[in-house]
């Protein structure tokens, strides 16, 4: 045999790097903090007040536990599904007669439009067909790239800052939606970026909390809050028209250079109907503000939990050296980032970004042996289900190997940080491609530590963000 041949054979017989990492922490066991869940059933006002600052805090005990249970909520009944069956029959096998509700349709609708994510019926369909090649494999190579690209820009620009005080959560906010200016129009975001966050946090700290209003005033009459909300998100849409104009005029070219020219040129293959400019523009709207908040946050949190572990962290970097993580080899990076990946998926089950899911029932209904009648809310909430005790070993804890190679498998209704079905979130891939790249890069190139109290505490309201933006210290590390 060949020396090289017996180096091939080595490396395939070696043990994984991450062989004993679960008998580890279970020595060890890291348990970042979660806010108490509460003790008693809490009055409507307190419901509301409690889902405006923190909606994880409404939950009690018995979520953690029971697989369906059901309580009043401003004169209809709330059912929570925890259940696999219960969630298939909601999200799969009977998701037509679970829409939307009034109060979740008031809040969006404004900032990201007639979009997919708010698409109903047949035009949902439409849509749905013909955004598909966006986030064909050819086009995610594409949007691989440009990650890579960012991730190591960023790198360099935190090297050169040096080790003091890095706010990290405002790093990756401004990474991911450089990545999305990157990915959609092939431009970066030094223009147009600060217009866009601002505009997007005076609308989320403002107006994206429900209230009472969006669930007493019924869903065709107008609500003060309506124009209120319209108002603050024509800032947003006019920075994204003005995106697409200058954008719109190069033509589109194949290969596609970006998803803009794949949403350009898309047409539905049934009706070979393309989209209207205000329709490309709620695309774009919705895969801006679902796509970059909830991504960063996942890399924040990846990154916090590798500061509570950091012997997963040093496994993390020496998987991450190994890679070639350049733009030009991205595409093929994430078969090489297993570890990498994992601590993704582990931090997407921790801290969920969409941490629930609500639809309304349009017709009567039996779920797993309730009776569901039309009108009634149905809720699957991801935090509660990542967290549910019949359904997850130690769910409390920390532990990427869950999502190993050769792990048992993970149940596909207890773990559903996109959401699952017909539904399921059309960009899950391209989430988890840029959070795992980028994590891989920032580990590779720097040790993290938490400068300062090391409790970070969930807070739910739109997304699951942390309740103060902690201090990182990133130390360079020594270049192989």
């Amino acid at each position: 045999m060949s020396p090289a041949v017996a180096s091939r054979s080595l490396r395939v017989d070696a043990a994984p790097p991450w062989v004993g990492l679960a008998a580890a922490l279970a020595r060890a066991p890291v348990v970042p903090a979660a806010p108490k869940p509460a003790t008693e059933v809490l009055p409507l006002w307190r419901t509301m007040l409690q889902l405006r600052r923190n909606a994880i805090s409404t939950w009690g005990e018995p979520a953690y536990e029971l697989d369906i249970f059901s309580r009043p909520f401003m004169g209809r009944t709330s059912f929570l599904i925890s259940h696999p069956d219960g969630i298939r029959r909601v999200l799969v096998d009977n998701h037509a007669n679970y829409g939307r509700t009034p109060a979740g349709i008031r809040i969006l609708r404004p900032i990201i439009g007639d979009g997919l994510f708010l698409a109903e019926g047949a035009d949902w369909k439409h849509q749905r067909r013909t955004t598909a090649p966006a986030f064909a494999p050819r086009s995610l190579d594409v949007a691989a790239a440009h990650i890579a690209r960012v991730a190591e820009e960023t790198v360099a620009e935190l090297a050169e800052r040096g080790t003091g005080a890095v706010d990290l959560l405002r790093v990756v906010q401004r990474l991911a939606l450089e990545v999305a200016g990157r990915s959609f129009f092939s431009q970066g975001m030094h223009e147009h970026g600060a217009a866009v966050r601002a505009a997007f946090e005076r609308y989320g700290s403002k107006l994206a909390r429900p209230s009472f209003l969006d669930f007493l005033v019924p869903a065709e009459a107008p609500s003060p809050l309506d124009a209120a909300r319209r108002w603050l998100a024509r800032d947003f849409k006019r920075v994204l028209d003005r995106m697409i104009e200058e954008r719109s005029r190069t033509p589109p070219q194949d290969p596609p250079r970006d998803l803009f020219d794949v949403l350009v040129t898309a047409r539905d293959p049934e009706t070979g109907v393309g989209f209207s400019k205000e329709q490309l523009r709620d695309q774009i709207a919705t895969l801006t503000v679902a796509g970059h908040e909830t991504t960063a946050l996942t890399m924040f949190w990846a990154s916090y939990l590798l500061c509570l572990a950091p012997d997963v962290q040093e496994l993390v970097a020496a998987e991450a050296r190994a890679v070639d993580l350049s733009p030009d080899a991205a595409p093929a990076a994430m078969e090489r980032l297993p570890l990498t990946k994992a601590v993704v998926q582990e931090a997407l089950r921790l801290y969920p970004p969409a941490f629930t899911i609500v639809r309304m029932a349009m017709g009567d209904d039996e779920i797993v042996g309730h009776v569901v009648p039309k009108g009634s809310l149905v809720v699957m909430a991801p935090w509660i289900l990542h967290r549910h005790r019949r359904r997850w070993s130690h769910p409390e804890r920390f532990d990427p190997t869950r999502f190993l190679p050769g792990a048992a498998p993970i149940d596909r209704f207890a773990y559903l940080p996109f959401g699952i079905g017909p539904r399921i979130c059309i960009g899950a891939q391209f989430a988890l491609i840029e959070a795992t790249l980028v994590l891989a890069r920032l580990v590779a190139s720097f040790r993290l530590e938490l400068v300062g109290p090391r409790r970070v505490t969930p807070v739910a309201v739109v997304t699951t963000v942390p309740d103060r933006a902690p201090v990182f210290r990133l130390v360079p590390r020594a270049r192989s």
